[in-house]
C-alpha cells in the first residue's frame, strides 16, 4: 500500500512539473498560494522534513528553468554554495544546517532569477499583489474572530500539526495575526513586503488604496513593531523611488498614512504598554544576543552553545529562539558565509541607485534589511525575502524593451 501511494504521488508530482513548465502563470500562482496559504508544518519526511513550500520552489525552479544571465552576485551565491558543501564534507556543518540553508536561502534566489524570464513584469506584480491582499483579508478574519485556521489542520489521530511547530502568541492579552506563517513577525514582514506589489500594480488608484489599507490593518493586527517599521519605509522607498506611481495615489497614500497613524498609534501603543515588561523584555533580548558572537567562526557552524556561560550569561537561553538572521546565518555557516549573504542582499537592495533598478522587489528587500538584525529568516518569510531578492537582482536586466527584443530574435 505504501509503495502504491509513493508511486502515485510521484505520478503527480510529474503531471504537476508538466503543466507547471506549460503555464508559467499557473505555476507562480500555485507557487504563491503554497507560501502564502500552506504552512512550513505541512510536508513530507524523506530524510531530513521537506515542507510544502520548499517542494513547491523545487518544482518551480524546474518549470521557470531557461536561459540565465548571470551576474557577479550569482558568482558570490555559487561561492556559498561550494563553501556549505565544503563545510559538510570537511564536518565542520551538520547535513540539517546545510539542506536548511539550500531550501530557505539559495532556492528561493534560484526561483527569484528565474521567474521573470518567462513571465511578463505587469503579470508577475499583479499575481502577488492578489495574494498578499487575500492573506491581509483572512489575518483580520483571524484577528476579529481570534480564531486561526490553519493551526486547526491535523495529521493522523486528530493531533494538531501546529502543537509540533507552536503556540499563538499574544502581546497586553491580545491575539497577535499570524495566518499560514506560524509566526507575527514573519507574517507581517511578508505584507510588508508585498504592499510594495500593491503600489506597482495596474490596479486603479482607489483599488490600491482599499489594498494597502487592509494590509496595514493586518500588519497591525500582527503586533509586531518591526512589521510595522518596514511597512512604513517599503510604502516610503516607493513614495519616492517607484516610477510610474501618479500623483493623485502618491497623495492619497499619503493623506491615508497620515490618517491611518492617528487611527492605529494610540491603539499599538495602548497594546505595547499594557504588555509592559513582555515588550521590553524582548527589546532587552536581542540586546543580549550579541553575547553568541563570542562563539562564532569563521568558517562552519558555532560549537554547541547550550551549557556555555560566557562573562555571567549562560547562552543556552538563546537556543530555542535567536532573532537576528544575520547572526543566525553566522552561526550556521561562519563570518565568512554570513558576510557573502549580506554581500548579495547588498547588491539587491543598491539596485535602488541603478537606472530602472528601483522596483517593488528592490524596495521590498531594502526595506526589509533592519529586520535581518531583529529576526531570524523563519517559515515562509525567509522564502519570501529571498525569494525577492533573486527577483530584483533579475528584474533591472528584463526590461520591456529587453524583453521586445529577444522576443523579436526567437521569432
Amino acid at each position: 500500500m505504501g509503495v502504491l501511494l509513493f508511486v502515485g504521488l510521484a505520478c503527480s508530482g510529474v503531471l504537476l512539473l508538466f503543466v507547471m513548465r506549460a503555464s508559467p502563470r499557473l505555476a507562480f500562482v500555485v507557487w504563491c498560494a503554497t507560501l502564502f496559504f500552506i504552512p512550513v508544518w505541512i510536508g513530507v519526511s524523506l530524510g531530513p522534513f521537506w515542507s510544502a513550500i520548499t517542494l513547491m520552489t523545487g518544482a518551480a525552479v524546474v518549470a521557470f528553468g531557461r536561459n540565465l544571465t548571470l551576474l557577479p552576485v550569482d558568482g558570490v551565491v555559487t561561492l556559498l554554495v561550494f563553501m556549505m558543501l565544503a563545510q559538510y564534507g570537511l564536518k565542520l556543518a551538520s547535513l540539517a544546517t546545510v539542506v536548511t540553508a539550500m531550501s530557505e536561502w539559495i532556492l528561493p534566489y534560484i526561483l527569484g532569477r528565474l521567474v521573470l524570464g518567462r513571465l511578463e513584469q505587469p503579470t508577475f506584480v499583479d499575481i502577488v499583489a492578489v495574494f498578499v491582499v487575500v492573506a491581509a483579508v483572512l489575518g483580520l478574519v483571524e484577528f476579529g474572530t481570534h480564531t486561526n485556521l490553519f493551526t486547526r489542520i491535523t495529521g493522523p489521530g486528530s493531533v494538531s500539526l501546529y502543537e509540533t511547530w507552536g503556540t499563538l502568541q499574544e502581546r497586553g492579552g491580545n491575539l497577535r495575526v499570524e495566518g499560514a506563517f506560524g509566526h507575527s513577525i514573519a507574517f507581517g514582514a511578508t505584507l510588508a513586503m508585498g504592499s510594495a506589489f500593491i503600489l506597482a500594480c495596474r490596479w486603479k488608484p482607489w483599488i490600491k488604496l482599499i489594498g494597502l489599507l487592509l494590509v496595514t490593518g493586518a500588519v497591525a493586527a500582527s503586533l509586531s513593531r518591526l512589521a510595522l517599521l518596514t511597512l512604513a519605509l517599503t510604502v516610503g522607498l516607493s513614495l519616492v523611488l517607484m516610477p510610474g506611481l501618479g500623483r493623485r495615489l502618491r497623495v492619497g497614500i499619503l493623506v491615508l498614512g497620515g490618517l491611518g497613524g492617528v487611527a492605529l498609534l494610540p491603539y499599538v501603543t495602548g497594546i505595547l504598554l499594557a504588555a509592559g515588561e513582555e515588550a521590553s523584555g524582548s527589546a532587552d533580548y536581542r540586546l543580549d544576543l550579541m553575547s553568541l558572537l563570542k562563539v562564532v567562526r569563521p568558517l562552519g557552524s558555532a560549537e554547541d552553545f547550550v551549557g556555555l556561560t560566557t562573562g555571567g550569561s549562560y547562552l543556552g537561553v538563546f537556543a530555542r529562539s535567536i532573532d537576528n538572521a544575520a547572526l543566525v546565518a553566522a552561526l550556521r555557516v561562519g563570518w565568512v558565509g554570513a558576510i557573502l549573504l549580506l554581500i548579495v542582499v547588498g547588491f539587491a537592495a543598491l539596485r535602488l541607485l541603478q537606472r530602472g533598478g528601483a522596483n517593488p522587489a528592490s524596495i521590498a528587500v531594502a526595506a526589509q534589511i533592519p529586520s535581518l538584525f531583529t529576526v531570524a529568516f523563519i517559515t515562509q518569510f525567509a522564502v519570501a525575502f529571498w525569494f525577492l531578492v533573486g527577483v530584483a537582482v533579475s528584474w533591472p536586466l528584463l526590461t520591456p524593451a529587453t524583453r521586445g527584443s529577444r522576443r523579436a530574435k526567437n521569432e
